[in-house]
């Protein structure tokens, strides 16, 4: 892999954690590379032994309380993030750059909740501000509270962007908001989003997810089509197909009301962008009288104080908060912008005056609101953005090494704290389009897809066994718990793992059959055995071609 990085040292003097672009071309093209070639994995022998040796013997108390746990809670666990390969996790304790398991076991945490604990987990100082506050008010009053004061001017102090702050639950909620704030003040209807962009669960968004060009035939279960008749998806990083969609939604469809990025690309910079994009990607939206919604769940607070839209020096019409907004606690979430637009937010009982109808009974809740504020100023005191920032660059730097030692495809790369370890390519794939007839590939490629996805999985298996945790195996997120010491012990952990990769060799048609044949075992026979017969045709195909 190549990747060319453009150094920034100007925007880490000014406090972000960003010290360098990587060229979004490079990576694009060496991710393409890396869904062309075999699987590079864990060998499943291998990964029979690790789940034996590491999974069953030092981690038999996550077994038995998840195994109870599925008798009530669907799947095991509550959070997407915790579905792991073989079983999930029982954790005890987060605390700075470590998780402990319920059995005891300590692993480097480069999960961090999923992104919101950029001062590593459970900050004494944040902690310290929330117990004082649930001592002397109680963590909820479903009335007013000066924090909610507090938090809204520290975000305008770093962000004067964002005129007015509106807290609610989460990103998923804020992202709803945005979107019926960009109807009413543009009276169109339709949106326009990245696609593999990850904006939450509502039914809207559930559209292009994590795969390009998928549109709702991927994980869009349970949602009427008629939901995505307003929905457009863009090829990343491409700024002609997005003024295409603009234009004829202008042209023949009542124009667009609002286009919806993450700022370094989607899923949190996976597929990333060149550093102009948003501002071009803004002043097309402009152009067709669209508002311009920067998603900063991730980057808000991580990227730098003054988010992605300081560090791209972008100013977007609405800006989405989440994660770091509520200091690593509950009821993350918000709506930030000009003040024209977060107005309509206005709470209250309906009266004669346009709103947009939002709502929560614990959103903006004392404890949320004091610990993000506190959160906030603490990142601001720590200089904790580049911080984290730097411990994401030696990382990165230290996997492309390790890449290169093993002679291993894969890619490795970073936006500051953000950390993407591609192995497998399972969401690497790009089949953006503005035909449906795209959809055949999706189809046809789907089996492949979930073959590479669960390789990935056995990856990820095999980082925890050996005391790493990842975010499902291909994204690390640093912290400023992140010590020079911390990440020399887990390029040691990665060191070991890329020692037992092997490469693939086996036919995909084979390795589709297998797949599909452990899914369906015990579950659907009549899929099972179609799954059986089309492994004994590609085992029969293969004796004959090698006669």
């Amino acid at each position: 892999m190549k990747v060319t990085y453009k150094p920034l040292p100007e925007k880490v003097q000014q406090g972000y954690g960003i010290s360098r672009w990587g060229s979004a071309k490079e990576i694009n093209q060496s991710l393409k590379e890396l869904t062309d070639k075999n699987i590079y994995s864990i060998p499943e022998d291998k990964y029979k032994e690790i789940c034996s040796t590491y999974y069953d013997e030092k981690c038999a108390g996550s077994k038995e309380i998840t195994a109870e746990a599925k008798k009530f809670i669907p799947g095991g666990v509550q959070h997407n993030l915790a579905f792991n390969k073989p079983f999930p996790m029982c954790m005890v304790k987060a605390e700075g750059a470590y998780l402990t398991d319920i059995d005891g076991n300590q692993y480097i945490d480069f999960l961090q909740a999923g992104g919101p604990t950029i001062l590593g987990s459970n900050y004494p100082d944040v902690q310290e501000e929330a117990i004082k506050l649930i001592k002397e008010c109680g963590p909820v009053t479903g009335l007013f509270h000066e924090a909610e004061l507090l938090i809204a001017k520290e975000i305008n102090k770093h962000m004067p962007n964002v005129e007015m702050f509106r807290m609610l639950g989460s990103g998923t909620e804020s992202v709803m908001a945005a979107i019926r704030i960009a109807r009413c003040q543009t009276k169109n209807k339709r949106i326009i989003k990245i696609g593999g962009a990850y904006h939450g669960w509502s039914d809207q968004m559930v559209y292009g997810l994590k795969v390009p060009g998928t549109r709702q035939f991927l994980e869009s279960h349970g949602i009427p089509n008629n939901i995505f008749s307003v929905i457009d998806e863009v090829r990343p990083n491409d700024l002609n197909m997005l003024e295409d969609y603009l234009k004829y939604n202008k042209r023949m469809r009542g124009g667009t009301a609002a286009v919806i990025v993450e700022p370094v690309g989607p899923e949190s910079g996976t597929r990333p962008v060149d550093f102009d994009y948003n501002q071009k990607a803004l002043e097309l939206a402009h152009k067709y009288g669209a508002l311009f919604i920067f998603d900063e769940v991730v980057t808000g607070f991580r990227v730098g104080l003054g988010g992605a839209q300081g560090f791209f020096n972008v100013k977007p019409d609405l800006t989405i908060f989440g994660k770091i907004v509520a200091g690593g606690y509950p009821a993350a979430g918000g709506v930030g912008g000009k003040k024209e637009y977060v107005s309509l937010l206005a709470a209250g009982v309906a009266g004669g005056a346009k709103k947009a109808y939002c709502g929560g009974t614990l959103a903006a809740n004392p404890l949320s609101a004091m610990a993000g504020y506190v959160a906030i100023k603490k990142i601001a005191e720590t200089n904790a953005c580049v911080k984290a920032g730097a411990a994401g660059d030696k990382l990165t730097d230290g996997l492309v090494r390790l890449i290169e030692k093993h002679n291993l495809p894969y890619v490795a790369y970073n936006q500051g704290s953000i950390v993407h370890l591609e192995c497998t390519g399972a969401m690497s794939y790009d089949f953006s389009s503005k035909s449906l007839l795209t959809l055949l590939k999706v189809l046809k490629k789907q089996d492949m897809i979930m073959v590479r996805k669960v390789a990935m999985e056995h990856m990820g298996a095999a980082y925890m066994a050996n005391g790493i945790v990842t975010l499902a195996g291909s994204r690390l997120y640093t912290s400023m718990a992140d010590t020079d010491d911390v990440i020399e012990d887990a390029l040691n952990r990665f060191d070991t793992v890329f020692g037992m990769v092997e490469e693939r060799t086996e036919a995909m048609d084979k390795q589709v059959a297998k797949y599909k044949m452990n899914k369906y075992n015990g579950v659907n026979d009549k899929k099972y055995k179609k799954a059986e017969k089309k492994l004994a045709k590609a085992e029969a195909a293969e004796a004959k071609a090698n006669k």
